[in-house]
């Protein structure tokens, strides 16, 4: 078995780093001293960050990645001999409709996007974080993953079907010197996720957090995240669930009249 290498020697890989958990991600990992690697596919995003990142002192290069490209991911990993970290963020909804009348084009993308992706790039790089000596893949999953919700059918099984993926896979691998963490998160506040998910209608992605007073930021998933793949090798945190004070469910969230 490799040796395990030292925290600041180590190789972070953060995918859909261009903005809001992801880019909030990649400044943790960097800041706990990983050599960050941002891909994403909006490449001015990354490189800026990157920028950012480097001006700061710390170790980041963006490559231009989509995730369900799987030529794309194989050639990426070929530039890898050890990992020790994976963070699968890349994702996202599409899309509030029920059942009868959903998008089966959003269904699909949103498969693609989060399962898929997550799939090309765990098998891809799982070598690499194998030959580290000390691997940690984190599925960064949702709430979503693990409770349903009306009109979010084909979010939910996505999110259901990368839950299943990293929990099978924890089960496949162990006596590896990788762990398999699952971070949950419930409301997020992000500058894109609402806005991606309606199409850029502001006004249905304002309500979603109309009347919750603090809803979850990027940075403290992020910083979740940071404190799950910091904690000893021996210890796995294999399923994390985080919501803001707010939400005590999918369905149950506190809105202050206004």
């Amino acid at each position: 078995m490799t040796a395990a290498e030292p925290a600041a020697s180590r190789i972070a890989v953060v995918t859909g780093a261009s903005s809001g958990i992801g880019a909030a991600t990649a400044r943790r990992l960097a800041e706990a001293g990983h050599r960050v690697v941002l891909t994403a596919r909006r490449k001015d995003r990354i490189e800026a960050l990157a920028e950012e990142l480097t001006t700061a002192g710390h170790s980041a290069t963006a490559y231009a990645l989509d995730v369900t490209d799987r030529a794309a991911v194989e050639t990426f990993a070929t530039a890898f001999r050890t990992i020790g970290v994976l963070v699968n963020n890349a994702g996202g909804a599409l899309g509030a409709d029920p059942v009868a009348t959903g998008d089966p084009e959003h269904w699909r993308r949103m498969y693609e996007t989060n399962v898929l992706g997550t799939l090309n790039v765990t098998q891809t790089l799982l070598p690499a974080l194998t030959a580290s000596g000390d691997g940690t893949v984190v599925v960064v999953s949702s709430t979503a993953g693990h409770g349903t919700y009306e009109g979010g059918a084909g979010y939910v099984a996505a999110k259901h079907a990368e839950h299943v993926l990293a929990e099978t896979l924890r089960l496949e691998i162990v006596g590896t010197p990788v762990r398999v963490i699952e971070i949950a998160p419930g409301m997020v506040r992000t500058d894109e996720f609402a806005l991606t998910r309606f199409g850029g209608d502001a006004e249905k992605a304002a309500k979603v957090y109309e009347g919750v007073a603090e809803p979850l930021t990027a940075e403290d998933v992020a910083d979740t995240i940071g404190w799950a793949v910091t904690r000893p090798s021996h210890v796995n945190i294999d399923l994390l669930v985080v919501r803001p004070r707010a939400q005590a469910s999918n369905t149950k969230v506190h809105r202050e009249a206004r």
